[in-house]
């Protein structure tokens, strides 16, 4: 079974949103099948096998959620993160004000899907293979 700790040393590695195949990765080789970041606070919830859980502290002050989405407001502040032109707090900032309440990430078919207030679906991503890991 994997630990706080450990995941926290993974996040360490990542800078922005280009270092989060990697991420993915090393979540992978610790055991983490899932898990689902609140954009609220940054808390994080992690599966394992077997019914494995943890769950990660809050990382920053909570935001406020906008409670009307605008799905492409938000892929392009995603495609932006993802490119490196923007850090975690930032992007954070940004999904809050473009109405995504949290991700969840399947490690298992490598997808990154974001969601409303309401639980809708409003963007659904594949994760790249990690360029190095």
């Amino acid at each position: 079974m994997f630990t706080i700790h450990q995941i926290k040393d993974a996040n360490a590695k990542v800078q922005t949103g280009e270092d989060f195949p990697i991420y993915v990765q090393d979540l992978i080789k610790l055991g983490v099948v899932s898990y689902d970041t609140h954009v609220t606070d940054g808390h994080s919830n992690f599966n394992g096998k077997d019914n494995f859980q943890l769950k990660s502290e809050a990382k920053y002050p909570n935001l406020q959620i906008a409670d009307k989405s605008d799905v492409e407001k938000f892929k392009k502040l995603l495609k932006e993160y993802q490119e490196g032109k923007t850090h975690y707090l930032s992007f954070c900032r940004h999904a809050a004000g473009s109405g995504v309440e949290k991700w969840i990430v399947d490690t298992r078919t490598m997808t990154c899907t974001f969601f409303d207030k309401k639980g809708n679906s409003l963007v659904k991503e594949h994760i790249p293979v990690a360029k190095t890991a």
